[in-house]
């Protein structure tokens, strides 16, 4: 089989990229996510709560959003058609702390729950952190010498 036959077969039998649609749909839902974080920003603000209290509190409770919905299985349905757009905003890391321990739940507290919740996030926590130590030591040096 030459290359251009086997090119080919692969074109016949590969979907069409949806490219397109998949953005507006990651662009319209991760928006709603964030309208809705930014309508409960706004409730707290109105119920007489000072601007890091209404922060704090909207943060908590998108947080605890993302937790449901993953202990539901609504956010991987929710994923399902949004895409890249539920994994920006907050509830998108709630998601990725909370399905591991949700999944290995039966594992125990201990061996399921704690060690695996920190299975997908703990990468991106501990590079993260390191890359803000590294990042801050640079910028002092930087400064420094000004």
């Amino acid at each position: 089989m030459t290359a251009e036959i086997y090119a080919d077969l692969v074109k016949k039998r590969s979907k069409d990229s949806r490219v397109a649609v998949n953005c507006a749909k990651a662009f319209m839902i991760g928006g709603a996510i964030c309208a809705v974080g930014q309508a409960f920003l706004e409730t707290y603000k109105l119920l007489g709560l000072s601007e890091d209290i209404s922060k704090t509190l909207c943060s908590v409770t998108m947080i605890a959003l993302g937790v449901i919905l993953t202990a539901l299985h609504g956010y991987e349905k929710l994923a399902k058609h949004g895409g890249a757009g539920t994994l920006v905003p907050i509830t998108g890391f709630a998601n990725a702390m909370s399905s591991p321990a949700i999944e290995f739940k039966a594992e125990g507290l201990i061996t399921g729950l704690a060690a695996k919740m920190f299975v997908i996030a703990g990468p991106v926590l501990v590079y993260g952190t390191s890359a803000a130590v590294v990042y801050g030591i640079i910028y002092w040096f930087m400064t420094a010498a000004i």
